[in-house]
């Protein structure tokens, strides 16, 4: 996917069945955007869900992509390829640091 020059960012979230966390995750996300005043796209990884997460995902605004191969890194993969922001910075939909 060619990259869309008013995107500085795309904050990628990898899913699978995160109905219960995941327009938390958005809503965050769309507040760091909103209070660096910076560009960007939320972009949802599904890797699979039976939990209407895609549909959540949607109606916060996300960006909601299918990765039919499974696995965390599938889904990673599968979004650095379809993010349309100039930067890529990576996160989860579980509503949890990481490290």
């Amino acid at each position: 996917m060619e990259h869309d020059p008013a995107l500085e960012l795309t904050i990628l979230m990898p899913s699978l069945n995160e109905a219960e966390t995941v327009a938390t995750c958005i809503q965050k996300v769309q507040g760091f955007l909103d209070r660096h005043d910076s560009r960007g796209e939320v972009l949802i990884a599904d890797n699979g869900s039976t939990d209407n997460s895609q549909e959540i995902a949607r109606r916060q605004g996300a960006r909601v992509i299918d990765v039919e191969q499974q696995g965390y890194g599938s889904a990673l993969l599968g979004g650095m390829k379809a993010a349309k922001g100039q930067y890529i910075i990576m996160g989860n939909a579980v509503d949890q640091a990481i490290g």
